[in-house]
C-alpha cells in the first residue's frame, strides 16, 4: 500500500479550455508606435467560449477548505528568449512558498518558436518538482531497474484523496497566463495556444462548502488592447460571473481579474491603456459589478498600485532580464485568510544575468 505525502492543496481538474488554433498573424505598428498584430480578438475569443459552451458542468478549481490562508503568486511580461532564470527563479518561489497558483499577465516570451520551446521545457521541469512535492510518485517499472529508467513514462502520481492518478504529462499544474500582444506576433498565438490553449477563462477556488463559496479568477483577452465585441457580449451575458453557479447555491466571496494591457498610466512617461474609451468605462463597470477585489495588469513595464472605488489596481513591472538585469521587486504574493481578508506584498527578484557569466 502506498502512502500518500500530506498534499496542501489538492487540484481537481485542469482548468484552462482547450482550442485549436493556427492564424496567420499580420504585424503592424499602431499611431503610437505600440507593435499590434493581426491575430484578431473576436476569433481568439470565439473559439475559447465554443469550447467552454461543451465543458461548462466540469469541476474545475482548487480546494482549500480548512486552511487559515492560501496565497498565489503573480508575474508579468517576462518576454523569455534564450534566458530562463527569472521564470525558473518565479516558478522556485511559488513551490518554496506553497503558493496555491502562479499567474502571468502576459508577453510570456517573444515570438520565436525555439523561445516557446524554452518556455514549454522550463514549465515541465517545474511540473515534476510540483509532482513530486505534492501527489506520491510511483514507479512503474522493476525494482532492479530503478535508479537507471529516467523516462517520465516509469512514474505516475497520486490524489489518493481525489481517488485520482495522472501520469506527468496529464497531471495539472497550476500556471495560468493570461495572453499579450507579444504572444500574438509574428504567428505566435498558434504557438501559445498550443502550451495554454486557452486566452479567455476562469478558475474557482473552493473556500467553504457550507454553503458552497467560492473565490472567484478571472483571465481577459486583452492582447490587441481592446475586448472586442464578442468578449464584451459574452461579459454582458455572464459567461465569466458566475450567475448561473449562484442560481445553484454558490457563493461568490473575493474576485480577482488578470489582464495584459494596463487601464491607468504609471507616470507621464509611460502609456496609459490603449482600450477604446468605450470599453475603459465598460470595463471599470464591470469590475464593480463583479465587486472585483484585486485587477492585475502588465504591458506598459512600470510598477503601479492604485484603488478606484472598492478595487485594487496593481500594474507590474517587466520580470525579465532584459528590460530589468538588475534585481528588484517584479512580482506579487497575495494573501488571502480564512476570513477572506487579503493583503499583498511585493516580491523580490534576485536572478541577473551577470550572476551566469
Amino acid at each position: 500500500m502506498v502512502k500518500m505525502k500530506k498534499i496542501k492543496h489538492i487540484i481537481l481538474f485542469p482548468t484552462l479550455f482547450s482550442l485549436v488554433a493556427v492564424l496567420i498573424s499580420c504585424d503592424k505598428v499602431s499611431p503610437i508606435g505600440v507593435l499590434v498584430s493581426g491575430t484578431g480578438v473576436e476569433d481568439r475569443v470565439k473559439m475559447s467560449n465554443e469550447y467552454y459552451l461543451k465543458h461548462k458542468l466540469e469541476a474545475k478549481g482548487h480546494i482549500v477548505v480548512g486552511r487559515d490562508e492560501y496565497t498565489f503568486l503573480v508575474g508579468a511580461d517576462s518576454h523569455i528568449t534564450t534566458d530562463l532564470g527569472r521564470m525558473q527563479e518565479m516558478l522556485q518561489n511559488g513551490l518554496d512558498h506553497d503558493d496555491l497558483l502562479y499567474a502571468h499577465l502576459g508577453d510570456i516570451a517573444d515570438t520565436k518558436a525555439e523561445y516557446y520551446i524554452n518556455l514549454e521545457d522550463v514549465l515541465y521541469e517545474y511540473k515534476k518538482l510540483y509532482a513530486k512535492k505534492y501527489y506520491e510518485e510511483i514507479f512503474m517499472g522493476d525494482e532492479d531497474d530503478k535508479g537507471q529508467l529516467y523516462d517520465d513514462s516509469y512514474y505516475l502520481y497520486v490524489d489518493t484523496i481525489n481517488d485520482v492518478t495522472y501520469d506527468l504529462d496529464h497531471l495539472p499544474y497550476p500556471f495560468y497566463p493570461v495572453v499579450g500582444n507579444h504572444d500574438i506576433t509574428h504567428n505566435g498565438w498558434a504557438l501559445w495556444s498550443n502550451i495554454f490553449h486557452s486566452s479567455f477563462y476562469d478558475v474557482f477556488v473552493i473556500v467553504d462548502f457550507n454553503p458552497l463559496t467560492i473565490d472567484h479568477f478571472i483571465f481577459l483577452d486583452t492582447a490587441n488592447g481592446t475586448l472586442g465585441k464578442e468578449q464584451v457580449k459574452l461579459i454582458e451575458e455572464g459567461v465569466l460571473d458566475g450567475r448561473n453557479y449562484e442560481e445553484n447555491g454558490y457563493y461568490f466571496r473575493n474576485t480577482f481579474v488578470f489582464s495584459h494591457t494596463n487601464i491607468f498610466r504609471p507616470s507621464s512617461l509611460q502609456f496609459a491603456s490603449t482600450f477604446p474609451r468605450e470599453e475603459t468605462f465598460f470595463l471599470l463597470e464591470q469590475f464593480k459589478r463583479w465587486e472585483a477585489d484585486i485587477v492585475f495588469m502588465g504591458h506598459v513595464h512600470k510598477w503601479d498600485d492604485r484603488v478606484n472605488g472598492q478595487t485594487t489596481y496593481l500594474t507590474l513591472d517587466s520580470m525579465s532580464e532584459s528590460n530589468n538585469p538588475e534585481p528588484g521587486d517584479y512580482l506579487v504574493r497575495v494573501h488571502v485568510k480564512k476570513d477572506g481578508t487579503i493583503t499583498w506584498e511585493r516580491v523580490h527578484m534576485n536572478y541577473s544575468p551577470k550572476d551566469n557569466e
